[in-house]
C-alpha cells in the first residue's frame, strides 16, 4: 500500500526556540523519500518522528542560510553511518556548492555510500521517475533561492459501467491497461483521465512568478509564512511572505491543502496564522505546521 504524506521536522525561521526547531521536512512519496532543508537538530527530529537514514531517496535544499542547510552534515554522516544501500542524490542551489561541500565534508568520517550532486542552475525539470517528475524554480530572496515541486503522471481510472457495455471483464480489464487494447476496444473508450497528485515545497521568499508557478493546482502547498501581514513590510525587506500572502497565492492557484510553516519567533500565537490566512480568502484544508506533524496528502480527485 502507497504511502504519501509530509513529516513535518522543524517549522522555525532563523533560529530555533523551545517549541520548535530549525526547518526539516520529509516527504513520503510511495516507496521514495525526499527531505528538503535540513536544519540544524534535523538527524535528531528524524530519530523522534520515526524517519530512517535509509528512507531518503533525494536532498532537496532551497537555499544556503542556516536554518534549511546546517542539518545536512548530520544527515549525511548519518547516512554513511547507516550504509544506506542505495544512491541519494542531493538538490542545491549551484551557487552554493562551496557550502555544501563543506557541510558534507565538515568533519572526517568514512563514506560508504554513493551521495550524487544535482546543483540546480536554472528552472526546469531535475529529476524523472515512474512515480513522479520533479521540478524546480527560481524564487525571490537575498541569497539564490529555488523552490520545489512535484508531479505524479496522470493515469487513467477504469469506469465499470463502461467496462460491462463493452464486454470487458475479470483479466481482461488488466489487459487491457497493460496492452491498450482488447478485442477492438481501447482503454480510452473505457476509462477516464485520472489527475496525478502534485505536491510543492515554497520556502524563503518574497511573492514572484515562481511561487504562483510552484503552487498552480497543488494538492498540497508547504509555504513558508515567516510574518504576519501586519509586519508585511518587514517580510518584503528580508524575501519572506506574510501569512495572507501565502494564502492568497494558494487561494488563486486553487491549492487543496495549504500547510504554512517557517514560523518568526517574535509570535507566540500560532492560531493569528490560520486567522489572517482564513481572512485572506482561503477556504481549503488548512494546516499550521508545528513540529513532528505529520500531514497526509489529500486523496485524488475523483
Amino acid at each position: 500500500m502507497s504511502v504519501r504524506e509530509l513529516v513535518v521536522l522543524g517549522t522555525a525561521s532563523q533560529v530555533p526556540t523551545r517549541h520548535r526547531n530549525h526547518n526539516g521536512y520529509f516527504l513520503r512519496w510511495d516507496a521514495d523519500g525526499i527531505l528538503f532543508d535540513p536544519g540544524e537538530g534535523t538527524q535528531r527530529q528524524m530519530l523522534r518522528a520515526g524517519v530512517a537514514a535509509h528512507d531518503i531517496n533525494r536532498i532537496c535544499v532551497t537555499h544556503f542560510h542556516g536554518d534549511h542547510s546546517l542539518g545536512l552534515a548530520g544527515v549525511i554522516q548519518r547516512i554513511n553511518l547507516d550504509r544506506v544501500p542505495h544512491e541519494i542524490t542531493a538538490h542545491y542551489p549551484a551557487s552554493g556548492r562551496k557550502f555544501f561541500e563543506r557541510l558534507r565534508y565538515a568533519t572526517a568520517y568514512r563514506e560508504t555510500v554513493s551521495l550524487a550532486e544535482g546543483p540546480v542552475a536554472a528552472d526546469g525539470v531535475l529529476a524523472e521517475t515512474p512515480s513522479y517528475r520533479l521540478e524546480a524554480r527560481r524564487l525571490s530572496h537575498p541569497v539564490e533561492s529555488y523552490g520545489y515541486r512535484i508531479t505524479e503522471p496522470d493515469g487513467r481510472r477504469m469506469l465499470p459501467e463502461k467496462l460491462a457495455a463493452h464486454g470487458i471483464a475479470g483479466p481482461d480489464v488488466g489487459r487491457l491497461q497493460r496492452e491498450g487494447e482488447v478485442d477492438g476496444v481501447t482503454l480510452q473508450q473505457v476509462s477516464e483521465v485520472r489527475r496525478g497528485q502534485r505536491f510543492a515545497f515554497v520556502m524563503d521568499t518574497r511573492l514572484c512568478d515562481g511561487v504562483h508557478a510552484l503552487a498552480e493546482g497543488c494538492d498540497m502547498l508547504v509555504i513558508e509564512s515567516t510574518f504576519l501581514d501586519e509586519d508585511g513590510k518587514l517580510a518584503l525587506d528580508h524575501g519572506h511572505l506574510t501569512a495572507g500572502q501565502a494564502a492568497r497565492a494558494a487561494r488563486d492557484a486553487g491549492v487543496r491543502h495549504l500547510v504554512l510553516t517557517h514560523f518568526s519567533q517574535r509570535y507566540t500565537d500560532a492560531g493569528e496564522f490560520e486567522r489572517q490566512a482564513r481572512a485572506a480568502g482561503f477556504d481549503g484544508e488548512l494546516t499550521v505546521a508545528t513540529d513532528l506533524l505529520r500531514v497526509p496528502l489529500p486523496p485524488r480527485t475523483p
